[in-house]
Protein backbone atom coordinates (compact mmCIF):
# COMPACT_ATOMS: atom_id res chain seq x y z
CA UNK A 1 0.00 0.00 0.00
CA UNK A 2 0.95 3.22 -0.55
CA UNK A 3 0.96 6.67 1.85
CA UNK A 4 0.79 9.82 -0.38
CA UNK A 5 0.84 13.15 1.58
CA UNK A 6 -1.72 15.97 0.16
CA UNK A 7 -0.31 18.22 2.22
CA UNK A 8 -0.44 20.17 5.89
CA UNK A 9 -2.80 16.84 7.80
CA UNK A 10 -4.31 15.47 4.68
CA UNK A 11 -2.97 11.73 3.07
CA UNK A 12 -4.34 9.36 0.78
CA UNK A 13 -4.24 5.62 1.99
CA UNK A 14 -4.01 3.66 -1.48
CA UNK A 15 -4.18 -0.28 -1.81
CA UNK A 16 -5.11 -1.41 -5.32
CA UNK A 17 -8.35 0.24 -6.17
CA UNK A 18 -8.98 1.25 -3.02
CA UNK A 19 -8.19 5.20 -2.08
CA UNK A 20 -8.82 6.06 1.41
CA UNK A 21 -8.72 10.17 2.61
CA UNK A 22 -8.01 11.30 6.07
CA UNK A 23 -8.75 14.92 6.61
CA UNK A 24 -9.21 16.50 3.10
CA UNK A 25 -8.12 19.95 3.06
CA UNK A 26 -7.28 21.49 -0.50
CA UNK A 27 -9.49 24.34 -1.22
CA UNK A 28 -7.63 27.23 0.37
CA UNK A 29 -4.34 24.99 1.77
CA UNK A 30 -2.00 26.61 0.58
CA UNK A 31 0.52 23.23 0.63
CA UNK A 32 -1.76 21.80 -1.56
CA UNK A 33 -0.72 18.76 -3.99
CA UNK A 34 -3.44 18.76 -5.91
CA UNK A 35 -6.99 19.68 -6.12
CA UNK A 36 -10.19 18.12 -4.52
CA UNK A 37 -11.23 17.59 -7.98
CA UNK A 38 -8.80 15.49 -8.95
CA UNK A 39 -9.23 12.87 -6.27
CA UNK A 40 -10.97 9.90 -6.16
CA UNK A 41 -12.31 7.97 -2.91
CA UNK A 42 -13.35 4.86 -1.43
CA UNK A 43 -13.78 6.02 2.01
CA UNK A 44 -13.15 9.48 3.41
CA UNK A 45 -11.65 9.58 7.25
CA UNK A 46 -11.63 12.89 9.62
CA UNK A 47 -9.74 13.15 12.87
CA UNK A 48 -12.30 16.19 13.72
CA UNK A 49 -13.92 18.91 11.96
CA UNK A 50 -12.08 21.89 11.99
CA UNK A 51 -11.71 23.90 8.45
CA UNK A 52 -8.48 22.34 7.67
CA UNK A 53 -9.38 18.99 8.46
CA UNK A 54 -13.19 18.97 6.85
CA UNK A 55 -11.77 20.95 4.41
CA UNK A 56 -13.35 19.24 0.61
CA UNK A 57 -14.99 16.27 2.24
CA UNK A 58 -18.78 16.81 2.13
CA UNK A 59 -18.13 18.04 -2.25
CA UNK A 60 -15.67 14.51 -2.52
CA UNK A 61 -18.02 12.60 -0.78
CA UNK A 62 -20.98 13.65 -2.75
CA UNK A 63 -18.94 13.58 -6.35
CA UNK A 64 -16.98 10.25 -5.59
CA UNK A 65 -20.18 8.28 -3.25
CA UNK A 66 -17.62 7.76 -1.04
CA UNK A 67 -18.94 7.30 2.49
CA UNK A 68 -17.67 9.33 5.66
CA UNK A 69 -16.30 7.92 9.29
CA UNK A 70 -16.46 10.96 11.59
CA UNK A 71 -17.17 11.14 15.65
CA UNK A 72 -20.78 10.73 15.98
CA UNK A 73 -21.82 14.33 16.14
CA UNK A 74 -19.30 15.39 12.94
CA UNK A 75 -21.17 12.42 11.23
CA UNK A 76 -24.50 13.85 12.18
CA UNK A 77 -24.17 17.34 10.53
CA UNK A 78 -22.37 15.79 7.77
CA UNK A 79 -24.99 13.17 6.88
CA UNK A 80 -27.48 15.85 6.98
CA UNK A 81 -26.09 17.63 4.22
CA UNK A 82 -26.85 13.80 1.88
CA UNK A 83 -23.69 12.09 2.54
CA UNK A 84 -23.78 8.10 3.65
CA UNK A 85 -21.64 8.12 7.02
CA UNK A 86 -20.67 6.37 9.79
CA UNK A 87 -20.54 7.61 13.11
CA UNK A 88 -18.39 5.64 16.08
CA UNK A 89 -17.18 7.62 18.97
CA UNK A 90 -14.01 7.15 20.60
CA UNK A 91 -13.11 3.74 20.82
CA UNK A 92 -15.21 2.57 18.20
CA UNK A 93 -14.35 0.30 14.81
CA UNK A 94 -15.93 0.61 11.74
CA UNK A 95 -14.55 -1.91 9.22
CA UNK A 96 -14.91 -2.18 5.35
CA UNK A 97 -14.27 -4.66 2.45
CA UNK A 98 -10.59 -3.34 2.43
CA UNK A 99 -9.62 -3.03 6.06
CA UNK A 100 -11.13 -1.41 9.17
CA UNK A 101 -10.78 2.38 11.54
CA UNK A 102 -10.66 2.83 14.83
CA UNK A 103 -11.22 6.60 16.06
CA UNK A 104 -8.63 6.79 19.80
CA UNK A 105 -8.38 10.00 21.61
CA UNK A 106 -6.34 13.27 20.54
CA UNK A 107 -6.27 16.05 23.29
CA UNK A 108 -7.29 19.03 21.37
CA UNK A 109 -10.45 20.99 20.66
CA UNK A 110 -13.64 20.98 18.34
CA UNK A 111 -16.05 22.93 16.48
CA UNK A 112 -17.27 22.97 12.99
CA UNK A 113 -17.63 25.45 10.54
CA UNK A 114 -21.28 25.44 11.05
CA UNK A 115 -20.83 24.84 14.75
CA UNK A 116 -21.18 21.65 15.96
CA UNK A 117 -19.16 20.54 19.29
CA UNK A 118 -17.36 17.20 18.92
CA UNK A 119 -14.67 15.14 20.30
CA UNK A 120 -11.29 14.87 18.12
CA UNK A 121 -9.78 11.95 17.34
CA UNK A 122 -6.84 9.51 16.17
CA UNK A 123 -7.30 7.23 13.61
CA UNK A 124 -6.08 3.89 13.23
CA UNK A 125 -6.43 2.58 9.80
CA UNK A 126 -5.81 -1.39 8.44
CA UNK A 127 -5.07 -1.26 5.01
CA UNK A 128 -3.28 -3.56 3.06
CA UNK A 129 -1.56 -4.96 5.90
CA UNK A 130 -0.29 -2.46 7.47
CA UNK A 131 -1.53 -0.34 10.29
CA UNK A 132 -1.61 3.68 10.41
CA UNK A 133 -2.33 5.69 13.06
CA UNK A 134 -3.28 9.40 12.22
CA UNK A 135 -2.83 11.12 15.52
CA UNK A 136 -5.03 14.10 14.41
CA UNK A 137 -4.67 17.14 16.12
CA UNK A 138 -3.64 16.89 19.52
CA UNK A 139 -0.81 17.50 22.18
CA UNK A 140 1.52 15.46 23.82
CA UNK A 141 -0.26 12.78 26.52
CA UNK A 142 0.65 9.90 27.94
CA UNK A 143 -2.15 8.13 26.67
CA UNK A 144 -0.70 7.84 23.51
CA UNK A 145 1.04 4.97 24.56
CA UNK A 146 -1.78 2.64 24.71
CA UNK A 147 -2.65 2.62 20.94
CA UNK A 148 0.34 -0.14 20.17
CA UNK A 149 -0.29 -2.19 22.75
CA UNK A 150 -2.78 -3.36 20.71
CA UNK A 151 -1.74 -2.77 17.61
CA UNK A 152 1.89 -2.43 16.02
CA UNK A 153 2.02 0.46 14.06
CA UNK A 154 3.69 0.31 10.81
CA UNK A 155 3.41 4.02 10.31
CA UNK A 156 2.30 7.36 12.59
CA UNK A 157 1.10 10.36 10.61
CA UNK A 158 2.57 12.78 13.39
CA UNK A 159 1.60 16.64 13.82
CA UNK A 160 4.21 18.74 14.81
CA UNK A 161 3.86 22.02 14.06
CA UNK A 162 3.12 23.72 17.52
CA UNK A 163 1.07 26.18 18.57
CA UNK A 164 -2.45 24.60 17.69
CA UNK A 165 -1.01 21.10 18.27
CA UNK A 166 2.28 19.90 20.10
CA UNK A 167 5.30 20.70 18.58
CA UNK A 168 8.28 19.14 17.38
CA UNK A 169 9.58 18.52 20.74
CA UNK A 170 6.70 16.92 22.33
CA UNK A 171 5.93 15.21 19.33
CA UNK A 172 9.43 13.45 19.42
CA UNK A 173 8.04 12.42 22.93
CA UNK A 174 5.23 11.08 21.29
CA UNK A 175 7.29 8.93 18.79
CA UNK A 176 8.71 7.33 21.55
CA UNK A 177 5.07 6.59 23.38
CA UNK A 178 3.75 5.23 19.75
CA UNK A 179 6.58 3.20 18.62
CA UNK A 180 5.84 3.03 14.89
CA UNK A 181 8.33 1.86 12.72
CA UNK A 182 8.08 4.80 10.61
CA UNK A 183 6.73 8.51 11.56
CA UNK A 184 5.74 10.38 8.61
CA UNK A 185 5.37 14.34 10.21
CA UNK A 186 2.40 16.49 9.47
CA UNK A 187 0.41 19.82 10.02
CA UNK A 188 3.54 21.94 9.46
CA UNK A 189 4.82 24.98 7.74
CA UNK A 190 1.88 25.27 6.16
CA UNK A 191 0.77 28.97 7.73
CA UNK A 192 3.41 30.48 9.79
CA UNK A 193 2.05 29.89 12.97
CA UNK A 194 3.03 26.06 12.45
CA UNK A 195 6.54 26.78 11.15
CA UNK A 196 9.39 25.00 12.22
CA UNK A 197 11.88 22.06 11.36
CA UNK A 198 10.73 18.53 10.26
CA UNK A 199 14.77 17.92 9.60
CA UNK A 200 15.62 18.67 13.35
CA UNK A 201 12.14 16.53 14.61
CA UNK A 202 13.99 13.23 12.39
CA UNK A 203 17.26 13.98 14.05
CA UNK A 204 15.84 13.75 17.39
CA UNK A 205 13.32 10.68 16.78
CA UNK A 206 15.68 8.74 15.15
CA UNK A 207 18.65 9.53 17.87
CA UNK A 208 15.82 9.11 20.90
CA UNK A 209 13.70 6.02 19.10
CA UNK A 210 14.04 3.00 17.44
CA UNK A 211 11.82 5.03 14.67
CA UNK A 212 12.44 6.13 11.34
CA UNK A 213 11.54 9.36 10.27
CA UNK A 214 9.99 9.97 6.55
CA UNK A 215 9.68 13.85 5.57
CA UNK A 216 7.47 13.92 2.54
CA UNK A 217 6.83 17.28 0.45
CA UNK A 218 3.13 17.30 -0.42
CA UNK A 219 2.68 15.27 -3.59
CA UNK A 220 5.18 12.94 -2.49
CA UNK A 221 4.54 8.53 -1.80
CA UNK A 222 6.27 6.62 0.69
CA UNK A 223 5.51 3.06 0.56
CA UNK A 224 5.73 0.89 4.17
Amino acid sequence: MDIRFLGHAAFELSDGDTRVLIDPFLSGNPKAAVEAGDLEATTILLTHGHVDHLGDTVDIAKRTGAPVVAIVELAGEIGSEGVDVFDPNLGGTVEFDWGWVRLVPAWHTAVSPKGTAHGPAGLVVNLGGRTIYHLGDTALFSDLALVPRRDDIDVALMCIGGHYTMDRHDAALAADLVKAQTVIPCHFNTFPPIETDAEAFKSDVESQTSSKVVVLEPGETHSP
